[in-house]
């Protein structure tokens, strides 16, 4: 695990642009493609803003990059909570990028028939081998959950590499996610995570002093064989600071 925190929200965010961009450049020259999954919420839309900015614009092998979602609200497509449509709007329509590439959960259909729809789409994509993402990013919420795994929900038991509905008492709405097994199938993992109201859940997480999973989801996240990075701004990481190399 590499933890890295910064002083300057944006150069937490250039930095993590060119970890993706690395990545991706390794990928494809090694497997012809880079398959990146995307995280929802407010906190990555300066991330998909600067990568459809100079430099990234024009020197990242777009056609090359399929994207997918690590989590969905069950909403439909282009209700204004959908993680997709952020991504859309700030990603996709300034990259043009080709539907072909890009992989969202259809929610016309019911929420665990989304679900498994979504598991069987990506199955497809990776030739029903065994489906290891190139680099997924992650969020965190001040209830130390990532993706749509929340604290005490019947996912969390899952032992699988699969797309699950759950339905979140807390919100009162249906989420499709991927489960913890199929995150740490992944060759990188990246949580971005800034503000001060995220700090406890961090702290949770990132030392593990109480392992305890059901209450904080986020330490079901730690790959199999792949890297995790961590990258928060000085408030996020302000309960572990001494444990983390300092930029900025």
């Amino acid at each position: 695990m590499e933890l890295q925190v910064f002083i300057e929200i944006d150069e937490m965010i250039n930095s993590l642009a060119q970890l993706i961009k690395k990545s991706s450049q390794e990928a494809i020259s090694t497997r012809g493609q880079f398959n990146f999954v995307l995280s929802g919420g407010s906190s990555p839309k300066r991330l998909y803003e600067l990568l459809a900015s100079e430099p990234f614009k024009n020197s990242m092998d777009w056609p090359n990059i399929y994207f997918f979602f690590g989590d969905e609200r069950y909403v439909p497509e282009n209700d204004s909570q959908r993680n997709s449509l952020m991504a859309k709007e700030t990603l996709f329509d300034r990259l043009n990028i080709s539907d072909s590439n890009i992989f969202m959960v259809d929610t016309t259909y019911s929420p665990s028939k989304a679900a498994q729809n979504y598991n069987k789409t990506i199955n497809l994509h990776f030739n029903n081998k065994p489906v290891h993402f190139d680099f997924i990013l992650l969020g965190l919420g001040d209830n130390a959950h990532t993706a749509s795994l929340f604290p005490f929900t019947s996912v969390l038991d899952e032992t699988k590499p699969t797309v699950k509905s759950i339905f979140v008492d807390e919100l009162d709405m249906y989420r499709i996610t991927m489960t913890a097994p199929m995150i740490n199938r992944a060759r990188q993992i990246a949580f971005l995570v800034f503000g001060k109201d995220k700090a406890d859940a961090v702290s949770h997480v990132v030392l593990k002093t109480k392992y305890w999973p059901q209450h904080y989801p986020a330490q079901l996240i730690s790959p199999r064989k792949g890297e995790l990075f961590w990258f928060l701004d000085i408030e996020a990481g302000s309960l572990i600071r001494p444990k983390m190399e300092n930029k900025g």
